[in-house]
């Protein structure tokens, strides 16, 4: 079967006569499942990826009892592994569509497994609906999988009404891209129709072209790091065939020869549009335009990554290169870069909460202040709670996020209740031993307390705090305890664990009383009382993180300097989030034996 393919498009068809969806970087394949449980996953390009993701195949099998009469089914989507709900991870699905051994197959699914993201069906107990429109056809795929229930390993694309609204999604969470489908429109193979258009999210970044090869005609394009000349990748298409002459014969007339290439020093520079970056190239470069005012100097790897984090454009960031952790050189772009970048998994903790942040606008060795109420000067998008100055900080947006940020936010705090409630929706402890050559001793107390939350039926996630020692969450329904309700259970926990190792743990409020140990601290547990937000960056040398871990990682060669800002976004994308589940274990988490322990 030939595949629909959307057609690219630098604008958005809008109108009544339109659905919108996310566009995923993935591999497009269809997925051919009988009632027998045989499953097949066939590219675009007609290879057989069946092989290669086993848990698809597993998945489908498991449920085709409950779905045979449905069957035989054929959906049209996407295979990816993802970041997140709105991205997905090249890297990953390319590693995987390459394994050939079977062993490694299987670890790799197991670790990170992947999903068909359905878009389309084209036969439902084995009849076609290709000659069914695609609104009709998107209205039974929905229906399917509503009563269906099939979730897991398969899910479908939601379709949006409203292009901008989905459009800002995609941008916030840094998605490849957008696809508008007409809804009368036909099942049609390849691209012999005018109903699907694809709008890429372009990166746009400026670099300098230093070096023209006359085999391929590609120009090679190169920031500034210091004084010296870093390659990121090379561009051949996007320019109008006279501006591409011009510059071609630039290098040809003034450059110097070395082989097939001509190298020009520093002057020649352009703005590109590409996807991303993948093992060091350029994914779909295109010229955006030659920048003959623009000095080469302006072009920096530090400018490089901002423009390729593609920070809001509601304001405009200042001062990039200023330092703020000098004992490692990261500096405000590296810190806006990350706040960027880890926005999509940071925010949802932030969300409907009130915030109080950690300010260090000259650096974290320098003046800093708690900031809990919103400034007088802060733009109409950020939301806040209350009346005049004393309206808390509601940070509910990437806009949000990194104008905060921008003024010099490290660290961002958050209570254990949304604003406007008086009930807890999470339970933590956190575990801080006297300094960070004790870290081991917050490891075993966090595995303590694990040992006796799964007793309890409980689920549990564990992060750095990001300075010196563990955090453990207990996601809970919201209304299903009272502070009073979670502040004994607490109590409960944090003594059981102190009489196991007295010598190592205390839950003693004093700190000249502590003699040394670990401080349990579960009073901190309480209303409008703060710990440190998932991700949030912390006010120490080594621009730390609070990070949070898969509890398999937390061993004895488990350090929290390993987190930090530079590195953060790369474990989570490689991966992916621990605490991606957190919301949906709130809703279901057995409280039965807490309770009755507490009552």
């Amino acid at each position: 079967m030939d595949v629909m393919k959307p057609i690219a498009s630098t604008d958005i068809p809008t109108g009544d006569d339109w659905l919108y969806e996310v566009k995923y970087d993935g591999f497009r394949c269809i997925l051919t499942w009988n009632p027998d449980g045989n499953v097949q996953l066939i590219s675009k390009n007609k290879k057989n990826l069946t092989p290669n993701f086993p848990e698809i195949v597993h998945y489908c099998r498991e449920i085709t009892p409950e779905l045979r009469e449905q069957l035989p089914l054929i959906l049209d989507g996407e295979l990816v592994v993802l970041n997140n709900k709105f991205q997905a991870n090249f890297s990953q699905i390319q590693k995987r569509g390459r394994l050939k051994n079977t062993e490694a197959i299987q670890s790799t699914s197991e670790k990170r497994p992947a999903t068909f993201l359905a878009f389309d069906m084209l036969q439902l107990k084995g009849l076609s609906l290709e000659k069914d429109n695609f609104e009709n056809r998107k209205k039974q795929l929905v229906e399917l999988f509503h009563h269906t229930g099939i979730k897991e390993r398969i899910r479908y694309i939601h379709a949006y009404q409203d292009p901008n609204e989905l459009w800002n999604m995609v941008f916030t969470y840094k998605g490849e891209g957008i696809i508008a489908k007409r809804k009368k429109g036909t099942y049609e193979s390849g691209k012999t129709h005018r109903d699907w258009y694809k709008i890429k999210n372009w990166r746009t970044f400026k670099g300098i072209l230093t070096e023209y090869d006359s085999k391929n005609e590609y120009f090679t394009i190169h920031v500034f790091r210091g004084n010296d000349l870093i390659e990121v990748g090379k561009c051949k298409h996007g320019l109008d065939s006279e501006d591409f002459q011009t510059v071609k014969q630039l290098f040809l007339t003034n450059g110097e020869k070395r082989g097939e290439s001509y190298h020009l020093p520093p002057a020649v520079c352009a703005a590109i549009h590409t996807l991303d970056i993948y093992r060091g190239e350029l994914r779909e470069p295109e010229f955006g335009s030659i920048l003959p005012q623009l000095s080469p100097q302006e072009c920096t790897l530090q400018q490089f990554e901002v423009d390729m984090a593609m920070l809001p454009t509601t304001f405009e960031v200042s001062k990039i290169d200023k330092i703020y952790w000098p004992d490692y050189g990261l500096t405000k772009g590296d810190l806006l870069v990350y706040m960027r970048e880890i926005s999509p998994y940071m925010l949802p903790f932030l969300k409907e909460r009130s915030l109080t942040l950690i300010r260090c606008p000259d650096g974290v060795k320098e003046e800093s202040f708690f900031q809990k109420h919103l400034p007088s000067y802060a733009p109409s998008f950020i939301k806040g709670v209350g009346e005049g100055e004393e309206k808390l900080i509601v940070c509910d947006s990437l806009d949000t996020l990194v104008w905060f940020a921008n003024h010099g936010a490290i660290e961002y705090h958050i209570p254990f209740q949304r604003v406007g409630s008086t009930m807890p929706n999470e339970i933590v402890f956190d575990l801080d031993p006297p300094d960070r050559s004790k870290f081991e001793w917050a490891i075993h107390a966090a595995k303590l307390i694990k040992h006796l939350l799964d007793d309890l039926g409980l689920i549990s996630f564990v992060k750095t705090s990001g300075n010196k020692g563990l955090q453990v969450h207990i996601p809970i329904p919201e209304g299903s305890m009272s502070y009073d309700e979670t502040a004994v259970f607490t109590q409960a926990i944090a003594w059981t664990v102190e009489q196991q190792g007295p010598e190592w743990f205390t839950t003693e409020r004093m700190k000249n009383k502590r003699n040394g140990r670990l401080y349990i601290d579960y009073v901190q547990h309480g209303k409008d009382k703060t710990i440190i937000a998932p991700y949030s960056p912390r006010k120490t040398a080594e621009g730390t993180i609070s990070m949070p871990l898969f509890w398999e990682e937390v061993t004895e060669d488990l350090r929290p300097e390993q987190f930090t800002i530079k590195n953060g976004l790369e474990r989570v994308q490689s991966l992916g989030c621990p605490f991606r589940d957190y919301f949906e274990v709130a809703e279901k988490q057995d409280l039965s034996k807490v309770l009755g322990l507490v009552k």
